[in-house]
């Protein structure tokens, strides 16, 4: 299957955007799709064969899930990559524009939901990554 691409440009340079991406006490406030979610838990091991891992839930408790894996590349400030827990992998790039930073963020799709609801998803995720440092 077609590996998705999300993209945004954050106001924000390189070393804070990577800081707030890789920092647990960051992800924890910005690693969800909708006000109706929330990310309890997150760690990590933020090195090449290190493992991460975070709790997204709903709310009001109905669902939630583990979203975790293990990072095979880490370049700081400019690459991120991973494997998924389901072997999907992940490529999270961060390029300077003059003073802002554009995140590309390329994965492997899974098979239980449709390719636009998973681009809509994650897309969703990075615009709140980007509302959150922007806001900070």
């Amino acid at each position: 299957m077609k590996a998705i691409e999300v993209a945004a440009i954050v106001n924000a340079k390189k070393e804070k955007t990577w800081k707030y991406w890789t920092e647990t006490n960051h992800i924890k406030n910005w690693n969800f799709a909708s006000d109706e979610w929330h990310c309890p838990n997150a760690e990590s091991d933020l090195r090449e064969g290190g493992r991460f891992t975070s709790r997204m839930e709903a709310k009001d408790g109905s669902m939630g899930f583990d979203f975790g894996g293990q990072f095979t590349k880490v370049i700081p400030n400019n690459l991120l990559e991973y494997t998924l827990d389901d072997g999907r992998e992940v490529s999270v790039i961060f390029v300077d524009k003059e003073g802002q930073t554009e995140i590309v963020e390329t994965f492997q799709p899974e098979n239980q939901n449709s390719l636009e609801l998973q681009r809509q998803g994650w897309q969703a995720i990075l615009d709140n990554f980007k509302d959150y440092v922007e806001s900070n």
